[in-house]
């Protein structure tokens, strides 16, 4: 069966971390294929007025050198708010021949109890957790039935944030090597976040 990853987010921008972040997963749990998956509207994230079909195309710069990664448009296109259990229902019933897993941050973890339908969902996949140096995840303190839908993933300490790189270019700082010179190339090319050519 092919093992798909999962990488939801805003990508407001996808930076370095992110591509480590999965690179990272597909080869520790051999995943075939790694899925970037930019959300419509985040339940907890702030907007920064960057369009949604701009963070998928500056997704699909940042992975184009990778044949494992892919861009996924499926909440862009649903539109609203974007909850993981919907979104797994829909891929589940498009790709029945695929094993799903998500990715997300060992910080997260800690947060599953609180997403929306997770009972369902740890019946629909596996989360992978990345742990990097210092991060503070209690595994033994969540519900047995998130626990064994949990893996964990060593993650190295990459401190680079999309809220960082959008404060950076607020203030007129550089941000090369914080994101693929493509999407710098990009972000530059459109004026977004207040960098022009």
């Amino acid at each position: 069966m092919t093992k798909v990853g999962i990488m939801g987010g805003a990508f407001d921008p996808i930076h370095h971390g992110h591509l480590l972040a999965a690179e990272r997963a597909r080869e520790q749990f051999k995943l075939d294929e790694v899925w970037f998956m930019p959300s419509h509207t985040p339940p907890h994230k702030h907007q920064s007025g960057v369009s949604g079909e701009q963070r998928l195309a500056m997704v699909e710069e940042a992975i184009r050198s990778n044949p494992a990664f892919k861009p996924m448009d499926i909440e862009l296109r649903r539109g609203g708010v974007s909850y993981t259990v919907e979104t797994v229902k829909e891929l589940r019933q498009m790709y029945p021949d695929i094993e799903f897993y998500f990715i997300i941050g060992a910080d997260m973890v800690n947060y599953l109890p609180k997403w929306e339908g997770i009972e369902e969902l740890t019946q629909m996949l596996r989360f992978i957790g990345l742990q990097r140096p210092g991060s503070f995840l209690e595994l033994d303190a969540l519900p047995p039935f998130i626990q064994d839908a949990v893996y964990l993933a060593e993650m190295p300490l990459v401190d680079i944030s999309s809220s960082m790189i959008r404060s950076r270019l607020a203030a007129g700082h550089s941000i090369r090597y914080m994101v693929p010179d493509s999407v710098h190339d990009y972000i530059t090319r459109s004026g977004l976040y207040g960098l022009h050519p």
